[in-house]
Formats: C-alpha cells, sequence, structure tokens
C-alpha cells in the first residue's frame, strides 16, 4: 500500500524525467538559435548595407528569412557552423538563379546584337528590289483605276443626259454656255471697267439717284446690242418711253419691243415668257420701284403690305434667273434710291425691291453725277460728267471706276469716252496739256483734241480701232506679256502698220500738215 509520501515522489520522478528529456530536445534547438545570434549580431552594420533581395516567388516567410539573413562573406561560416540553415540555403539558390539568369541574358543579347545590325542593310536591300519591281506593277494598277473611273464618269453623265435631257450636265471644257461673252454698253471707258462690256445671259442692276443717266445708259446698251443684231425688248413700268430721244441715242425704235404693264407680276410674266421664248437678246426693266404688286394697286391708298414688293421680286427672280442662263438673255433692272429712317452712322440709302435683286445680279453698277459741263460764254449747260462704280462683278474684278460725258439731247459722248480710253491704255500720249497720237499732235487741251479728231475721221477711226485692240488683248491676258525673244521684230500698232492712214511714203511726210 502507498502512503501518500510515497505517491508525491512518484509523481515528482516522472516529472522530472519529463522534464530532462524536453531540456535535451530544446537544448538543441536553443543551442542552433544561438549560434545563429551570434553569427547574425556581428554582421548587422553590413548587413543593412548589403541586404538581399528575396526572389519574388518566395513566400512571406521566406521573404522575411531573406531580409534577415547574414551577408554573403558571412554566409559560409554561418553554414558551417551549422546555424542559419534556412536563411542560407534560400540565399544561396537566389544567388545561383541569380546568376544563371544573368549569364543567359548576356548570351543572348549577342546574337540579337549582331542580327540588329545585319538587318537594316538586308531590309534596304529588299525594300528597293521590292519598289522596282512595284513600280510599273503599280503604274499599271493607276492607269487601269482612271480608265475605270473615267468610263463609269461617262457612263453616268449618259444616263443624266437620258433622264433630264441634253446639255443638263457636263464637263467645263464642252460646256459654251459656261463662257460669258459681251457686248458693248455704249461707253468704252465702262466696257474697260467691266472687264468687256455687259455680260450676255446674266442679270444686272443699274441704281442710282433721280437724273444720274439710268435709263440713257440702258437705251445705249439697247442701241448696241442692236448694232451686233440682237433683239431687245423695254419694259417700261414707269410710262415715260421717249421714242424721240432714244431715236437720237442711235436706238431702232421701229424694231423695239415695248410693254407697259399694268401691274408687277403682269410685267415679271412678261419678261420670264421673253427669256423662255429665246427670241430676245436683251430685255430692259424700267424700273424695279414702279413694279407694284396687284394686291396694291387693288387695295387703298395708304393701306400697308408689309414685304409684298420684296416677296414679288424674290418669286420672279428665282423663276427668271435659270431660264435667261440658259437662253443667253441680259436683263438690265434699273432700280431707284430710297433713304432708311433714323439711320447715323453708315450709309441711308437703299434699294426698292428687298434683297434679292442683290444676290441674283452678277453686275451691279452705281451710277451718279460728277460735275456738270459748263457751256461757253455763259451758254447753256452741256451735258453732265457721269461717274460710274462697279459695285458688284461676279465675271470681272470688281470696285472698277468709269467716267463718262452725257451730253443733253444726244446721250453718251462717244468721242469723249473714245478719248478718255485711248489716254488711259496708252494709245494716245498726254505731255503736259498736250494730247499726241503717234508723232502727231491732236491739241492742246480735251476739248482741242476732241475737235481735232471730229474734223478728221480717219484719226478717230485709227484711235478706236487701236483701243479695242489694246483692250482686247489686256483682256485676253497678252497685254504686257513678255517679248519672244526668239521673235525677229515685234509687231507695230495698228495705227503704223501698213495700210493705216499713217503709212506715208518718203515723198508724202512733207505733205502732213500738224495743227
Amino acid at each position: 500500500r502507498h502512503t501518500p509520501m510515497h505517491r508525491a515522489c512518484k509523481f515528482a520522478t516522472e516529472n522530472l524525467h519529463r522534464m530532462s528529456s524536453l531540456s535535451l530536445t530544446g537544448g538543441f534547438v536553443v543551442g542552433d538559435l544561438a549560434k545563429g545570434l551570434r553569427v547574425a549580431r556581428p554582421a548587422a552594420s553590413s548587413a543593412r548595407r548589403f541586404r538581399a533581395v528575396a526572389p519574388a516567388g518566395l513566400g512571406v516567410r521566406a521573404r522575411a528569412a531573406a531580409d534577415d539573413a547574414p551577408p554573403s562573406g558571412s554566409s559560409g561560416s554561418a553554414s558551417a557552423n551549422g546555424g542559419g540553415s534556412l536563411a542560407s540555403r534560400l540565399l544561396a539558390q537566389s544567388a545561383q538563379s541569380a546568376s544563371f539568369s544573368s549569364s543567359s541574358a548576356a548570351a543572348a543579347k549577342a546574337p540579337k546584337a549582331s542580327g540588329a545590325k545585319a538587318k537594316p542593310a538586308s531590309k534596304a536591300k529588299t525594300a528597293k528590289t521590292a519598289s522596282a519591281a512595284a513600280t510599273p506593277a503599280s503604274d499599271a494598277a493607276t492607269a487601269a483605276n482612271k480608265e475605270a473611273k473615267k468610263k463609269a464618269l461617262d457612263r453616268v453623265l449618259g444616263e443624266i443626259d437620258a433622264n433630264f435631257g441634253k446639255g443638263s450636265i457636263m464637263k467645263l471644257g464642252s460646256a459654251s454656255q459656261a463662257k460669258v461673252s459681251t457686248f458693248p454698253s455704249g461707253a468704252m471707258t465702262l466696257d474697260i471697267a467691266l472687264g468687256g462690256g455687259m455680260p450676255r445671259g446674266r442679270i444686272v442692276e443699274v441704281y442710282g439717284p433721280e437724273s444720274s443717266g439710268k435709263t440713257t445708259l440702258a437705251l445705249h446698251s439697247m442701241a448696241e446690242m442692236q448694232k451686233v443684231g440682237g433683239t431687245v425688248a423695254l419694259i417700261d413700268a414707269e410710262h415715260a418711253f421717249d421714242p424721240e430721244y432714244s431715236q437720237r441715242l442711235g436706238l431702232d425704235v421701229d424694231e423695239v419691243v415695248v410693254c407697259q404693264p399694268e401691274t408687277g407680276e403682269m410685267a415679271l410674266e412678261v419678261v420670264d415668257t421673253l427669256v423662255r421664248s429665246g427670241a430676245v437678246d436683251l430685255i430692259v426693266v424700267d424700273s424695279v420701284a414702279a413694279l407694284v404688286p396687284r394686291s396694291e394697286i387693288e387695295g387703298e391708298i395708304g393701306m400697308v403690305q408689309v414685304g409684298a414688293h420684296a416677296r414679288l421680286m424674290s418669286q420672279a427672280l428665282r423663276k427668271i434667273n435659270v431660264n435667261a442662263a440658259k437662253a443667253g438673255v441680259t436683263i438690265i433692272f434699273l432700280n431707284q434710291l430710297r433713304s432708311k429712317v433714323g439711320v447715323i452712322y453708315g450709309n441711308p440709302e437703299i434699294t426698292t425691291g428687298g434683297n434679292a435683286l442683290k444676290f441674283y445680279a452678277s453686275v451691279r453698277l452705281d451710277i451718279r453725277r460728277k460735275e456738270i459741263i459748263k457751256g461757253k460764254a455763259g451758254a447753256d449747260d452741256e451735258g453732265v460728267r457721269v461717274k460710274v462704280k462697279v459695285a458688284k462683278n461676279k465675271v470681272a474684278p470688281p470696285y472698277k471706276v468709269a467716267e463718262f460725258d452725257m451730253i443733253f439731247g444726244l446721250g453718251i459722248s462717244g468721242l469723249g469716252c473714245t478719248l478718255d480710253a485711248a489716254d488711259e491704255m496708252g494709245v494716245i500720249e498726254r505731255r503736259g496739256s498736250w494730247y499726241s497720237y503717234g508723232e502727231e499732235r491732236l491739241g492742246q487741251g480735251r476739248e482741242k483734241a476732241m475737235e481735232y479728231m471730229t474734223e478728221n475721221p480717219h484719226v478717230l477711226e485709227s484711235v478706236e480701232a487701236d483701243v479695242r485692240r489694246v483692250i482686247a488683248e489686256k483682256l485676253a491676258g497678252k497685254y504686257g506679256a513678255p517679248i519672244d525673244k526668239q521673235a525677229k521684230e515685234v509687231a507695230p500698232l495698228g495705227a503704223f502698220g501698213k495700210g493705216s492712214p499713217f503709212d506715208l511714203d518718203d515723198e508724202d511726210e512733207g505733205d502732213l500738215e500738224f495743227a
């Protein structure tokens, strides 16, 4: 039977045995850990400077062990002493893998560099051969593509002509209607400013204050159209046509088609009908301000109708514009001026009929009186000096200015226009107040020169011919062109060539008297 003392001694003996076995096992562990700490403490400062970086594939514990591992100089001694076995093994493996990867990368770079050096030469050589071989092939493909496009375009143009009529679409080189032809306006200086004269198939607006010469300029244009064989029509909306005055201006009144409409709708319908007929070459509407809408005529005086006149003009011009261009009919609209109320800054003048005519007109002429031509020795005034500004021109450079004389009862002075144009074109030379044509003096002062040309019609004809030739050459782009060095001689002016009035023989030179 065991006594309490005996049981206590036995229990103590068993516990002592357990503690001895644990102390033996833990001694080895504690000893290894102490050795590792002893090795790691001296190299702590160097480990901070040369800390090994664990590979990215390692775990968290392995990376922490690698961060706490000793430097490479002390790893051998630590592994030899048996301390830090896990950290040393991890560091050794990472160093071996790093050295292997660096060596393999260095070995792979060498052939790549050599290949990179050799590649540009081979690429350049192959590019040259490829381009040389591809040039004829690409040219052939481009030519075939152009030919296919040309055939497709011709086919489409044919289909459009079949659907909408012949001439509805065409190339500009073969479009005769696209070339704008002109006819004289009656004033040669104005023809120069317009770039050749009044355009055919276009709408022209002539506006200005009262008694400025709008109707006179239009009648001269009608006379010039008759001279070239055209038919003219006059829409006299103002009911103020004077046949005797028109006949003195050179107009054949017997061949003029005259209409005095009752309403603005009637006038514009007559214009549209004449244009679509194609039998008239020039139509003059005098004037836009007198084209009164029917609603205004049928209504009471003083009734307010806002925009009726502008709507009438806008609707009519939309129809007339296209037909006039197709038929080649020139329409001259004479317009009056009004003043806007309350305008302090800027020009208060405005034309009647709204803004549609401003846009549809290819040429807009602003005509105004410049000065009065006084008579001699207290006689009556002979006429007015007129200044015309080309406010808009879609067929020639705009904003040019022309001046000419209008003689009372006779219209535009053709002789004065010829003299001014000859002076401007250099056909007649002016030295001071003297006018000279070649070697011949015409007179001192403008009036004397005009008198001499009136007394010598052959001189006037020669001057006019030279002026028209120089104008034609200038408009055609030949005037002022460089002289051809291969040409043996330069052709002289027509006034000094063979067959001219001034082509005199040696024995006839003394017969010419100078004024």
